[in-house]
């Protein structure tokens, strides 16, 4: 349902700490129009599952979507009225880190009018500030 990876070496991660910029993938690759994040923080699947269905039904699935990151970071929780201790909780989510700068979507084969609208629906689905590059 939504994006997980198949199998990973450890079941939990610590989550750790969030660097400022990404310098490597910071240019299109793929597509002609792009949206990259402003600031670093974390996304979760779902999150980026919603970005994602929102750019596709503007676009009405004309063109290519492409997803450049993954989540691949296991987000623990404990359950509600829990005591303290007793070592670290379940799985709750996936999520990924993303440095700012970092691309998040790609798409090629609509119009550039079209192309901004959706990435700026599919923007409001995420938690941290985004904007839109050719």
């Amino acid at each position: 349902m939504f994006l997980q990876p198949n199998r990973s070496k450890y079941q939990k991660v610590r989550k750790g700490k969030l660097s400022k910029f990404e310098y490597r993938s910071n240019k299109l690759k793929f597509g002609v129009v792009g949206l990259k994040t402003v600031e670093s923080g974390i996304i979760s699947a779902r999150q980026l599952e919603a970005a994602r269905q929102a750019i596709a039904r503007k676009t009405k699935r004309k063109g290519k979507l492409w997803l450049r990151i993954f989540p691949n970071l296991p987000i623990t929780a404990k359950p509600a009225a829990v005591r303290m201790g007793k070592g670290k909780g379940n799985v709750s989510y996936w999520a990924t880190r993303v440095k700012g700068g970092s691309v998040l979507f790609e798409l090629c084969g609509t119009t550039p009018s079209e192309a901004i609208s959706a990435f700026k629906t599919g923007g409001a689905k995420l938690p941290i500030k985004t904007v839109i590059f050719t």
